[in-house]
């Protein structure tokens, strides 16, 4: 009989999955994918300086603190998750070569190299699915009830990236359903001095 999985968060960790503003009225549904830099303990800090973790490297660097913002403004309910990008990024499929990143922009990540399947399974049952099945659940409660939802989710980018310059204030990405997007462009681009990316830094496709 094969033994059970060895637990990578230890019982007084922090969930995967904080969710603010439960049963918010709002049709917005906010989620943050890289809401947090924490690794857990099991993985040590994955061989990096602790300075690396403070870095966009880790996480989107004030997103946590926006969705809060945006949550209460709004009247909205937040999903966001917890642990560094490092350990698993909850916006890659698991399995794809992004998932684990060996390196992130041009630092090395030691603690992910060589890993086994056992090792990577463990990040994404403990931290990837809890994040993803809450996101669908929360859908799934709303579709069920015939409640309209807008599903945004909540990302910052580094100004610089490899060296190459960041032109943009703020940006937005869509994909199939342009109108919500669209309709933002539009009153953003209203605001002056403000440089605003349409599907910049990154474009979204299926």
């Amino acid at each position: 009989m094969s033994e059970a999985p060895k637990p990578l968060l230890a019982a007084d960790e922090p969930a995967p999955v904080t969710v603010c503003n439960p049963g918010g009225a709002s049709p917005f549904l906010l989620v943050a994918d890289h809401a947090g830099n924490r690794i857990p303990r099991a993985l040590g800090r994955l061989g990096i300086a602790e300075a690396e973790c403070e870095r966009h490297i880790a996480w989107d660097i004030g997103v946590a603190g926006l969705g809060r913002f945006l949550a209460d403004a709004l009247g909205a309910t937040l999903i966001q998750q917890s642990y560094s990008r490092l350990v698993i990024d909850c916006n890659r499929p698991p399995g794809s070569a992004a998932s684990i990143p060996e390196i992130s922009e041009l630092t090395p990540i030691p603690g992910n190299i060589g890993m086994t399947e056992i090792s990577k399974a463990a990040r994404a049952r403990e931290i990837f699915w809890p994040y993803h099945e809450r996101i669908e659940a929360e859908l799934e409660q709303r579709k069920q009830t015939g409640r309209p939802t807008a599903l945004i989710a909540l990302h910052s980018f580094t100004p610089v990236f490899k060296s190459l310059a960041r032109s943009w204030h703020a940006a937005l990405l869509y994909n199939r359903d342009p109108r919500l997007a669209r309709s933002l462009l539009a009153l953003l681009k209203q605001e002056p001095g403000l440089i605003v990316g349409d599907n910049e830094p990154y474009f979204v496709s299926d």
